[in-house]
């Protein structure tokens, strides 16, 4: 009885090491959306020329995140409209694209072509809607692959491209695009289409049929969390503006209903960066009011005087925010400024200007082996230290490749994934 009962702890222990240590990145922000890996020896330092295993050149352009399944990595992309600032196109020419590399080589395996529904949002310059045809990340549960392209719908593909089913969840754009990405709990797959008809929906990962739905969740840019309450029962946690105040909601995922809300991000249109959670609180910022918030999942109707932990007026409008050991860590997305925040009282560690300017920071931070990974939109890279003392590591470019990237970092296998416009770099030791 007892060799039993250690034989199964060791088979646990060693299948929590290994989605600790050798997971598959899946979905948004990887394993569980924290944006965490505990991979080691990754690189510090990257160039053109230093520390690049393979650089593959894209079909298309997007700000959607690979993720990683086995030997083969899928993202999406989009051409044919919207492709550069001097000469956007003609919509008509639109085309989504879902493509698959071969993780060893970067050598594109197969590509699968969407012809999308018109009129989509139209691009009017700067970065006015410039990155909202392929934002969303797709997700998988080992066997299937689940696309969201916004107006066009969800898609659920096999693992070689071949279309199983597709679901209609709204029609409507938003000169922003749509970037709010999928999420897997037990057979259902979670789409927020918060854009397309201020709904969330809940589809038979099998069928596509829709099980349940939440209305009325208008400029909801955020992809929703789960998270896991001292209860023992899991929650999906949504981040809703509203003016003067906004409100984190939680519901029950397998039927839709609302359990609690919890006021959190104020804001009279849209709350965009992705909430992390650790143990049982979850972690917000957003607002153009700029705000941070912790706050404790659980409780029933209100629960702002007994679960929110604390406010802050610290946070950034797009980017999404990563908490390691105990501290809170983001980039602004326009002032190039880093912060940190103690996880449990809220207190600022600290609050500094990168230097080089970063410019424009739209990507979301990932926390890896003791080091931030912080991706600008045209100036590089910048590794922090993941501790609550600032201290810049190292500031990587590509001087033969300026591509906009809004998209943040993938660990895999002791490697760095980094996609832009153009390329993905599998950056780090061969």
């Amino acid at each position: 009885m007892m060799f039993s009962r250690a034989f199964v702890g060791f088979c646990l222990l060693c299948a929590t090491l290994g989605t600790a240590f050798g997971a598959d990145w899946t979905r948004f922000r990887g394993p569980n959306g924290v944006a965490v890996s505990y991979e080691k020896g990754l690189p510090v330092t990257w160039s053109s020329s230093q520390n690049i295993v393979w650089k593959s050149k894209l079909p298309g352009l997007g700000s959607s995140s690979p993720i990683v399944l086995g030997n083969r990595i899928y993202l999406t992309c989009y051409t044919g409209y919207a492709e550069s600032k001097e000469e956007p196109g003609d919509q008509e020419n639109l085309m989504r694209h879902v493509v698959c590399i071969d993780r060893a080589t970067g050598e594109i395996v197969w590509k699968k072509d969407f012809t999308p529904a018109l009129p989509e949002s139209n691009y009017s310059g700067g970065n006015n809607s410039w990155h909202g045809f392929s934002t969303s990340t797709m997700t998988t549960d080992g066997e299937r692959l689940y696309v969201f392209f916004g107006k066009s719908g969800v898609y659920c593909l096999d693992m070689d491209g071949k279309e199983l089913w597709h679901a209609d969840v709204g029609s409507k754009t938003a000169g922003w695009g749509s970037g709010n990405s999928p999420v897997l709990y037990k057979d259902l797959l979670i789409v927020n289409a918060s854009i397309e008809s201020q709904t969330v929906f809940a589809l038979d990962k099998l069928s596509g049929k829709e099980i349940w739905k939440i209305g009325g969740l208008k400029g909801a840019r955020n992809t929703p969390v789960l998270v896991e309450a001292a209860d023992g029962n899991t929650e999906l946690v949504i981040n809703v503006p509203g003016s003067p105040i906004g409100y984190m909601q939680g519901y029950n995922p397998s039927n839709g209903e609302e359990l609690w809300r919890c006021e959190a991000i104020p804001d009279r249109g849209y709350v965009v960066p992705s909430m992390v959670v650790h143990d049982d609180i979850i972690y917000a910022i957003g607002g153009r009011k700029n705000t941070a918030v912790a706050v404790k999942a659980g409780g029933k109707g209100d629960v702002t005087k007994t679960h929110q932990l604390w406010s802050q007026g610290f946070g950034s409008n797009v980017s999404s925010p990563v908490f390691y050991n105990g501290y809170l860590f983001w980039v602004h997305e326009r002032r190039g400024t880093a912060y940190c925040l103690n996880g449990k009282t809220g207190e600022l560690e600290y609050q500094e200007r990168l230097d080089p300017r970063p410019g424009i920071v739209y990507s979301s931070g990932i926390a890896a082996d003791g080091k931030l990974y912080f991706v600008s939109q045209h100036n590089g890279t910048f590794v922090l230290e993941a501790k609550p003392e600032f201290k810049l590591m190292s500031h990587n470019v590509f001087a033969d490749d300026d591509s906009r990237t809004n998209v943040g970092l993938v660990v895999s296998n002791g490697q760095l994934l980094m996609r832009n416009d153009t390329h993905l770099y599998c950056i780090g030791k061969k």
